[in-house]
């Protein structure tokens, strides 16, 4: 194969440098780098790296997700396939490792650490320390993925600290996720050997993590948006951060952009654009040790063109020495042939079996805020129909419901606000991180008809109303689509859209949803065995004789 020669203005984020030159570029790699007087007025750059994404939350398959980001400038991912191992256990990770090999976007997948993510809810597998150390053994495996247990970490949980230490003893790093942890805790958390956090809200927050040698993962997905509020993190930590998707939904992917968009507004905000490149390629390839070219001779050819370093317009992208795609098409074709593996046993359900008695004059509710994961809890007086509990519109205060769809079970019942719809429902299977069915609605009818919808079709995100239905059928581990990215993409919309014309007013109804069942990130939170407090870390009751808020 003969060399290839490509001429720009080279931006070394190694040296913090941009200077004219030409790369020799010879099979994968970077054969040499010869800085000249002048060279044509385009930009070679690092290609984008996510530093923390669960490609499932995109409802792509991983090769059809590098389709869709390799357009945006993606050339690698740092991956944590705990959703699907949450749902299909080992042979679910090894299913998203052999469907990324089949792209040539570098995927670097990370061994789950929390496969269930509690004690408090059902998945339809377990990653006990013994399957976690088999997973760090094997060379496809790059890291101990996010530690969401930090009250096992803190209370020297022995499942826990043996996981921390296999990672240590494969030498892989380890990520963490420690929403609001401060004080003697965060330290034990820091000294366990835990390097990176993604879940801060706050400058205090990250400021308090960065001082005791944790790596912050500044997130920008499709439900939590902390992007602006951590930017200036840039100021006095340049070298520390790095930009993550966590959770990014398909038309959020298609439509906006991936890490490039981050780029795009950081600059825009006033910060360097080497530094600002940094952040997204060289700070994450050296933390992971990922095999990620840097514009180095002997690195992989792994570089963007684009035509400036404002907008970042790109014109090709190069993974390993080969264009993979050039002015927002992809250079690879979508992949039909496609195995579906999946774990459903969820039977149908009644009206009687979300039917709640009234036990006192004042229920919890979860109240959520529109672009976080956090959670609030009020107290409202509930409002019962020949003694049932029930949805009350009028004061935005909805029956969410969440189904195991593992095994025989009866299901959850609990409230929550802010959702806002006022008839209908919505349901979806992907509910971090366990994935059971969750459910919201006006009415009981309208939520039974959800949720025993998805169990006909083994998975999948759904709104209805009366005879009008919208569905995204995922019949891959009831989390993914078969179908291609753009198809996914407009089904998801309509769905979507279908949400919002039933009254709801969040951004992203459904990846909200879906976070209502995520016992980790505080503060009211409902899994499939019931109303669950992040804070004390414990059940709690929905209703008391308390009124008010």
């Amino acid at each position: 194969m003969q060399d290839l020669k490509i001429s720009g203005q080279l931006v070394d984020v190694v040296a913090r440098c941009i200077r004219p030159a030409t790369i020799t570029i010879s099979g994968t790699k970077i054969k040499s780098v010869e800085y000249e007087d002048k060279a044509p007025n385009v930009y070679l750059i690092p290609g984008f790296v996510d530093a923390h994404i669960h490609i499932e939350s995109s409802m792509l398959l991983p090769a059809e997700f590098a389709r869709q980001s390799v357009v945006h400038g993606t050339v690698a991912c740092v991956c944590d396939p705990h959703e699907i191992a949450n749902v299909c256990g080992v042979e679910g990770i090894d299913y998203m490792i052999k469907n990324g090999k089949q792209s040539p976007l570098k995927f670097y997948f990370g061994a789950p650490s929390c496969v269930p993510a509690t004690e408090f809810d059902s998945a339809g597998a377990v990653l006990d320390a013994s399957k976690v150390e088999e997973l760090l053994a094997c060379d496809d495996i790059y890291f101990l993925a996010e530690m969401m247990n930090y009250p096992g970490v803190i209370e020297q949980d022995a499942q826990v600290h043996a996981k921390l230490a296999a990672a240590r003893k494969y030498r892989k790093p380890i990520d963490g996720h420690a929403p609001e942890l401060t004080g003697d805790g965060l330290k034990a958390y820091a000294a366990a050997g835990i390097s990176t956090d993604h879940e801060c809200m706050t400058i205090a927050e990250a400021e308090a993590k960065l001082a005791l040698g944790m790596k912050i993962q500044i997130r920008e997905g499709s439900a939590a948006k902390n992007f602006d509020d951590l930017l200036p993190l840039m100021v006095k930590y340049a070298d520390s951060i790095m930009f993550c998707s966590d959770d990014k939904h398909p038309n959020d992917l298609l439509k906006n952009g991936h890490i490039n968009a981050l780029a795009r507004r950081a600059v825009a905000a006033g910060y360097n654009p080497v530094d600002v490149l940094r952040v997204c390629s060289y700070n994450p390839v050296k933390h992971y040790g990922l095999n990620v070219g840097l514009l180095q001779v002997g690195d992989e050819a792994d570089f963007l063109i684009v035509g400036d370093l404002k907008d970042f317009t790109i014109s090709e992208v190069f993974i390993a020495g080969k264009k993979v795609a050039e002015h927002g098409h992809p250079l690879f074709e979508f992949i039909e042939d496609i195995s579906i593996i999946n774990n459903f046993e969820a039977d149908k359900i009644t009206v009687d079996d979300i039917h709640v008695t009234p036990e006192g004059n004042s229920m919890k509710v979860i109240v959520v805020d529109d672009g976080q994961l956090f959670t609030h809890s009020h107290r409202v007086v509930p409002r019962a129909v020949e003694g049932n509990v029930v949805s009350d519109v009028q004061q935005d205060v909805l029956k969410l419901v969440v189904y195991n769809r593992y095994h025989p079970s009866k299901p959850a019942v609990g409230f929550i606000r802010n959702i806002g719809l006022k008839a209908g429902a919505m349901a979806s299977t992907v509910s971090h991180d366990s994935h059971n069915i969750v459910a919201v609605g006006a009415s009981d009818a309208e939520i039974v008809r959800a949720i025993n919808s998805l169990i006909d079709c083994k998975g999948g995100v759904l709104a209805c109303n009366g005879e009008e239905m919208k569905v995204l059928p995922l019949p891959v581990a009831g989390l993914i689509s078969i179908k291609n990215g753009e198809e996914t993409a407009r089904l998801y919309e309509e769905v979507d859209a279908m949400a919002k014309r039933l009254g709801s007013t969040l951004k992203a109804p459904f990846m909200t949803l879906a976070f209502m069942s995520l016992l980790v990130i505080p503060k009211l939170k409902l899994s499939d065995k019931g109303l669950f407090d992040g804070r004390s870390y414990s059940f709690t009751a929905l209703m008391d004789e308390k009124a008010g808020q």
